[in-house]
């Protein structure tokens, strides 16, 4: 078969634009395909900060006549990326204050279903015969619901490419009332539940579920998740009706930039020919966050939004049990105000001992993760996360609740799994505040046995988390919906 040509759409592409693993797929994945030989280009809206970062750019298509939409171009140019990037250019859609899905306040932009269609539509004539370009596209590769109406619109209008959709999370649906479908310009034949109607709404990851030739998600057994109704989110009967076509690929990471050996964040590197590295990154990091420097007291790590679905209700609720243990604990991330106000409290209450930081920092949470000695991570659902991916890279073991990625990634330490090799983490399943514990306990105790928990730091530095894995199961998914 000759060179594959894939257009990879999506809303949002790290470095470019980035608020979520979204980003880090679309930046990374395509790499990792063009790696393997397989010709991709990403198609990116042109937000502000995207064109910002754009040099010497030309303009190698428009788009004047879209009905329901205003003229927008088809942009190439230099980014710091290493795959084509393909922009489209609508100012009066994309180029705003705030960020790609809602305003600085934090609210939904008013017209997304608009802002996001016209990506999809654009998506589908890049991939169809009536592309103004001379490359031609053999898949379309869509991500989520901001791209869910071009595998309809390759249905609807166009015919010929494949399409293939790939849920990051099921959560968000991007789903509009019904009227929005004649403002698109949608056909009223599409509206039903052989279509794009949810619940009497337009829902446009409904439209790419049903329309794509090929549904895959973050992980495998997320893939089988969300075929039942606590994960379904409404979807599930679709999904069971479409399992044949749905494949579960676990995402990787950029392992040059999470790379314990060469990473410019740590106090020191370091691998595991030579571990003493962690226990300086663990000193410093107890230093940079006000803990008492005490390389005996395992430190639990946590990097993380704070909201239910992350578990840190959980987390937070049962603190004060470990630090008598003791343990300390350091947390990142922002979220829920009331999670935010009770990690503060925390650390106000036991200084020394547990600290928080309210916001990002990359440079942090790249010290956090080297410098843990566990990090916790109990989402009550996770279509892949990545942070148990990092962990394990740097041999911090994972402390995580049994679900979606976190359950494909992290194999339980126990003594068969310690004498095969394969122990990586610590699972719990059942999500309550003392499972948690019992298992955050049983993590400490493996941390008090220096054999084991040498073998164990070793097992996880040792696993293939790299985006050539993942790239080339991809590549199956393409040759195999091209086969028929």
């Amino acid at each position: 078969m000759s060179e594959l040509k894939v257009l990879f759409a999506t809303s949002e592409m790290a470095p470019l634009i980035k608020t979520g693993g979204l980003a880090d797929v679309s930046g990374a994945l395509p790499a990792a395909l063009r790696a393997l030989g397989v010709d991709v280009r990403v198609l990116l809206p042109g937000y502000t900060p995207v064109l910002a970062q754009m040099s010497q750019h030309e303009v190698v298509a428009t788009f004047d006549d879209l009905p329901g939409f205003p003229p927008a171009r088809l942009l190439v140019g230099d980014t710091a990326t290493d795959v084509p990037l393909l922009v489209l250019d609508c100012p009066e859609l994309y180029q705003r204050a705030g960020g790609p899905y809602q305003d600085t306040g934090g609210h939904d932009w008013a017209d997304n279903a608009r802002r996001f269609a016209l990506l999809s539509r654009v998506a589908a004539i890049l991939a169809s015969g009536e592309s103004p370009l001379p490359w031609r596209v053999d898949i379309l590769h869509c991500n989520d619901w901001q791209t869910g109406l071009a595998p309809a619109h390759l249905n609807l209008w166009h015919s010929g490419t494949p399409s293939v959709m790939t849920i990051h999370n099921m959560a968000f649906q991007g789903v509009f009332s019904a009227h929005t479908l004649e403002d698109l310009h949608l056909p009223p034949s599409s509206f039903g539940i052989d279509g794009v109607e949810y619940y009497g709404n337009l829902s446009f990851l409904k439209a790419g579920l049903y329309y794509a030739d090929h549904i895959t998600t973050v992980s495998p057994n997320y893939a089988n998740e969300i075929q039942y109704e606590a994960l379904g989110f409404g979807l599930q009967g679709l999904l069971t009706q479409r399992s044949e076509d749905l494949t579960g690929i676990l995402n990787g990471i950029d392992t040059e930039e999470w790379n314990p050996a060469d990473d410019d964040y740590l106090a020191k590197t370091y691998s595991t020919a030579r571990m003493t590295g962690k226990a300086a990154n663990k000193q410093a990091l107890q230093q940079r966050m006000g803990l008492s420097v005490d390389a005996d007291v395992p430190l639990l790590g946590v990097i993380s939004r704070f909201t239910y679905q992350k578990g840190l209700d959980l987390l937070l609720e049962i603190a004060p049990r470990l630090v008598e243990l003791p343990v300390q604990l350091v947390m990142l991330g922002s979220g829920e105000a009331g999670m935010q106000d009770a990690a503060r409290a925390l650390a106000v209450r036991y200084p020394g001992r547990i600290a928080a930081h309210i916001g990002y920092s990359e440079a942090l949470s790249h010290q956090i993760e080297a410098g843990a000695d566990m990090f916790v991570m109990p989402s009550r659902f996770e279509p892949c996360g990545l942070n148990q991916l990092y962990s394990q890279r740097y041999g911090t073991p994972p402390i995580v609740h049994a679900t979606g990625g976190l359950a494909d990634s992290v194999t339980d330490c126990t003594a068969e799994t310690l004498k095969d090799g394969s122990a990586s983490g610590f699972v719990f399943s059942g999500m309550t505040a003392d499972n948690l514990y019992a298992t955050i306990l049983r993590a400490v105790g493996v941390y008090r046995d220096e054999k084991q928990w040498k073998a164990l730091r070793k097992n996880c530095m040792g696993k293939d988390f790299s985006w050539q894995r993942s790239a080339e199961a991809y590549i199956d998914v393409y040759r195999k919906v091209l086969e028929r």
